[in-house]
């Protein structure tokens, strides 16, 4: 996809900023960014919660059974505004203990997503633990695909969270990358052949 011109930044950063203004009072928008160190977030509203992040699954269930939980509202606890829900009491209390270890990188959105500056998606069920730490991805094949060279995929994803994202406005983010890609962007149907060459290599096909 060619750059955009100059010329049409002026009319990017209006409708962005209109968008924006209009959107301010929605529940995504408002669920995504919390006025907080965690901000943004893949969070939802649910019930009386205005953000629960992963749609209410429980964040150490991934570390202590090795699989995806969603939480009970029975089991809360409120970390920088954003709301987490567990399994059990007792994985409430060890969140409580060491938050920073079980919150998931990037705020749960999708760790490939990430990687080209684009704060979209996550799905609960679809993860892994790396050097100790949760990424979470957008789906099976956002996840192959991060697979393919994990090391470098995480070092743009940690680059662009640090320097675009954290911080910011997660629709703004969004659009500005889905308009503006990076220059290593690569569509879904790039990504699945890619995939699938180095599956076909791995089996011998």
């Amino acid at each position: 996809m060619p750059l955009m011109p100059s010329t049409a930044w002026p009319r990017l950063l209006a409708a962005l900023l209109l968008a924006t203004s209009v959107l301010a009072g929605c529940t995504p928008m408002s669920a995504q960014n919390p006025p907080s160190a965690l901000r943004p977030v893949n969070a939802v509203a649910d019930g009386g919660d205005e953000r629960v992040l992963l749609a209410g699954h429980d964040v150490v269930a991934y570390f202590t059974q090795g699989r995806h939980q969603p939480g009970s509202a029975q089991f809360e606890s409120v970390y920088e505004g954003v709301t987490l829900r567990f399994a059990s009491a007792e994985h409430k209390a060890a969140f409580d203990a060491d938050p920073k270890r079980y919150l998931p990188q990037f705020g749960g959105y999708c760790t490939n997503g990430i990687a080209y500056g684009i704060p979209w998606g996550g799905d609960a069920d679809t993860w892994a633990i790396i050097d100790g730490r949760l990424y979470i991805f957008g789906g099976q094949a956002s996840k192959d695909a991060f697979m393919l060279d994990p090391r470098a995929n995480l070092a743009l994803a940690e680059q662009y969270w640090r320097e675009e994202i954290a911080g910011r406005n997660s629709f703004l983010q969004r659009a500005y990358r889905l308009v503006i890609r990076v220059p290593h962007y690569q569509s879904g149907a790039e990504l699945a052949q890619r995939v699938a060459e180095a599956q076909g290599r791995a089996t011998g096909k």
